[in-house]
């Protein structure tokens, strides 16, 4: 049994992310093994998670993957951990539009976790007690073990905020200080990615972890966290190939309206402004946050290791070698897809496009993930031979969001790769929410008439769009893809599409040399 708490709030920018990034800092330092996990799709803020841990940063998101996979997925990369730390996104009942589903909450409930509500207590006192009374009887499902108050800014208003507290029966867990001790900077998706800037990451979290370890009551916090049950769902394994047939997300052939899932399609709450609730990378949600340096320090590092059982070796004779995109560039992905490839017989080889001026010799595949290639993309244009040397390359890619970018002509008037006739530029628009997509043509990695869910997460726009979608949703339509490219917008966790891996595995295998 894993230990395990759920950090929520109320809305964003109560400080969840400084709170759930600090405890888990804490802990590690007290030599525990800590998993970190995040609700939702988000990137970046598991990148930081990492640094705080040293442990693989997880994702659990039921849209993505299903409801069925959360605890399976959770107790993988938990495995081995002491405590399970899960930092919430947006408000703790707030879901895919108007229901609560792949909400705080249900995934607390998926985890039959206590949650800890994390109040941000500036310009009020006695007021937190009813907003904490509210949370704690609006489902009785939840377990609401305490309450973190955050942005306390003296010793009466914090006395008068535990004493209102007292009368609502949920027990104040910790009282943390306005501090300005940290910061973290951010830019038109959020926060800058923990890998963009490991100096100056490695200088704050130890202040981080002060903090919060000064502020909370660890012990009583490691008591509450033990009070969760024991989970009766076995662990999610990458090699399971029988869960193919059982769990892989088909549809019929795309007809005219395909779509069933009601208000979760589009996931407009989602579709955010910068001024809107929700992105669990907010820098309100890491406030003046500086994350912590990973163990060897290096921004290029090969995938994150599997945390259940030992994994099969990489390299061993036989495999496919699998050159995945990294770097400062490109830092968007989920653990699991490194850890399914390996499963289907890839070894994974992780390379720099900023600065690598070849790809890993044998490659016989390229996986390019999503990141901030719009931020490089003078660096990215400069690396002439690695650009040449992919746009040469006849085996499979696999690309999405920034890889596409990589993939286009031009980035902003900026030679990249040219293998798609396109041109990509910045726009002021971000375009952000959930996708139930239905691939519409076969590619290297989909076949017609299937069903994936994914994410949008991006300021950019290409041209010309694509006569010939990959995928298409109620609204909206992306993707470019053919027997050896499949490229879009869409974010895909591969963990919900569990055939994705073999799939591109074999049509590697299958690349004449």
């Amino acid at each position: 049994m894993v230990a395990r708490l759920v950090i929520a709030a109320p809305a964003s920018g109560a400080g969840k992310t400084t709170v759930a990034t600090g405890l888990m800092a804490a802990f590690t330092r007290r030599g525990m093994a800590v998993s970190p996990h995040k609700v939702g799709p988000d990137y970046i803020d598991p990148s930081y998670h990492a640094l705080a841990t040293g442990r693989p940063g997880r994702n659990l998101d039921p849209w993505l993957v299903g409801e069925e996979r959360i605890a399976p997925l959770f107790r993988h990369g938990a495995a081995g951990a002491d405590l399970a730390v899960v930092e919430g996104v947006m408000g703790l009942y707030d879901g895919a539009g108007a229901s609560e589903f792949a909400s705080t909450a249900h995934v607390a409930r998926l985890l039959d976790a206590p949650v800890v509500l994390v109040v941000d207590a500036a310009k009020q006192s006695r007021s937190v007690a009813a907003l904490v009374h509210g949370f704690a009887s609006y489902d009785t499902r939840i377990r609401l073990g305490g309450v973190i108050l955050n942005r306390i800014g003296s010793e009466r208003h914090e006395s008068i905020c535990r004493e209102a507290l007292a009368e609502s029966g949920v027990p104040v867990l910790g009282a943390i200080r306005r501090s300005d001790a940290v910061a973290t900077p951010s830019r038109h998706l959020g926060l800058v990615p923990a890998a963009e800037r490991r100096t100056q990451a490695a200088q704050a979290m130890d202040a981080v972890a002060a903090l919060i370890a000064a502020s909370c009551d660890l012990e009583e916090l490691l008591r509450l966290a033990r009070t969760a049950p024991p989970l009766l769902a076995d662990p999610w394994t990458p090699g399971d190939l029988e869960e193919l047939p059982r769990l892989a997300r088909t549809a019929p052939p795309l007809l005219a309206d395909p779509w069933t899932s009601g208000d979760l399609e589009e996931l407009q709450q989602f579709a955010r402004t910068p001024a809107d609730p929700w992105t669990a990378s907010d820098p309100e949600e890491l406030p003046r946050l500086t994350a912590p340096r990973a163990p060897g320090g290096d921004a290029r590092t090969a995938p994150p290791p599997l945390a259940g059982s030992p994994a099969p070796d990489p390299s061993a004779p036989g495999r496919v070698r699998i050159a995945v995109a990294g770097g400062q560039a490109f830092t968007f992905g989920y653990a699991e897809q490194a850890e399914l490839l390996t499963a289907a017989g890839a070894e994974v080889v992780p390379f720099d496009p900023l600065t690598d001026e070849t790809l890993p010799e044998g490659a016989r595949g390229i996986v390019i993930g999503g990141g901030f290639p719009e931020v490089y993309a003078a660096e990215l244009s400069a690396n002439e031979p690695l650009r040449k040397e992919v746009a040469a390359f006849d085996g499979p890619i696999s690309a999405e969001c920034a890889g596409l970018l990589y993939l286009a002509r031009q980035l902003d008037g900026r030679p990249m790769c040219g293998i798609l006739d396109i041109e990509a530029r910045m726009t002021g628009a971000l375009t952000l929410g959930y996708r139930d997509a239905v691939a519409v043509r076969d590619s290297v990695l989909t076949r017609n008439g299937e069903r994936y869910r994914g994410h949008e997460f991006h300021r950019t726009a290409v041209d010309p769009a694509p006569d010939r979608p990959l995928f298409r949703w109620r609204g909206g339509a992306d993707g470019f893809g053919d027997g050896r490219v499949a490229a879009s917008y869409l974010h895909l966790h591969w963990a919900g599409s569990p055939h994705l891996a073999p799939r591109f595995v074999e049509a590697c295998r299958a690349r004449s040399i």
